[in-house]
């Protein structure tokens, strides 16, 4: 199909595009730090590949969680990572901690990682009511089964017309997979769409492989994970509101 000159449809990563423009694992380190914990990225990235990971496994048991209850999971699984596989100095912490103070500590960076992520979902909230104006909306994420609940919960879900949970469709990104079935419940070529997303990996390259256009969110100093040599994205924006002007 040949493109247009306007996409018909945008599909958007949700973690670190939809709600705050930087990666979770950054956002957990900020809110690990603020609580009282100096972590490290490269201590705590362990732990959050850990909690991600269970998180999928239990996907289905997941499906109802609120964002304060997906959180509160996944925080409550690095913490019990840290606190057996972690470094020597956080394990010694961990177990030293009565289990009130423990459950005290898992709760304040659970609730201030939540407060973050949902000022950022209402700033976009209004981005993404404007352009379901002029867009078929998709969300295309690597997620736990409750993606849907969470838009919900957010007041976005009445812009979006399709959901893909990669743990609702058995396909995660970078398989394409979850990108040509989330076009299909929109009824959309790969041609007539473009993928926006945080990722250069999981969203723009398979995304630019299908057909789409490719719009990478690059926000001042969050983690980009490198690109191939031979690939750049179509467009690069700074923030979700460029697009409600944007000249294709």
């Amino acid at each position: 199909m040949s493109r247009v000159s306007r996409p018909a449809a945008l599909l958007f990563d949700f973690g670190g595009t939809l709600d705050c423009p930087s990666h979770w694992l950054d956002r957990f380190v900020s809110h690990y730090r603020s609580s009282g914990f100096a972590i490290e990225r490269a201590e705590l990235d362990p732990a959050f590949s850990h909690a991600t990971e269970a998180g999928y496994r239990v996907s289905k048991r997941l499906e109802k969680f609120s964002l304060l209850e997906l959180v509160r999971f996944l925080v409550g699984q690095q913490w019990e990572y840290l606190r057996s596989q972690g470094p020597e100095g956080y394990r010694e912490m961990i177990s030293a901690m009565a289990p009130r103070a423990r459950f005290d500590a898992v709760e304040k960076i659970s609730e201030s990682f939540v407060r973050e992520t949902s000022q950022g979902m209402r700033r976009n909230t209004g981005v993404l009511a404007k352009l379901s104006e002029s867009y078929k909306i998709g969300v295309v994420s690597n997620w736990y089964g409750n993606l849907e609940t969470i838009l919900t919960e957010a007041g976005m879900r009445k812009f979006v017309r399709a959901v893909g949970d990669s743990s609702r469709l058995g396909a995660f990104k970078p398989d394409p997979a979850i990108f040509s079935k989330t076009l299909a419940m929109l009824r959309v070529e790969p041609g007539a769409a473009a993928m926006v997303g945080d990722s250069m990996l999981k969203d723009c390259v398979p995304a630019h492989r299908l057909g789409m256009r490719t719009v990478l969110l690059r926000v001042e100093g969050a983690t980009v994970a490198a690109q191939e040599s031979d690939f750049a994205p179509d467009y690069t924006i700074r923030s979700l509101d460029e697009l409600l002007n944007f000249r294709w």
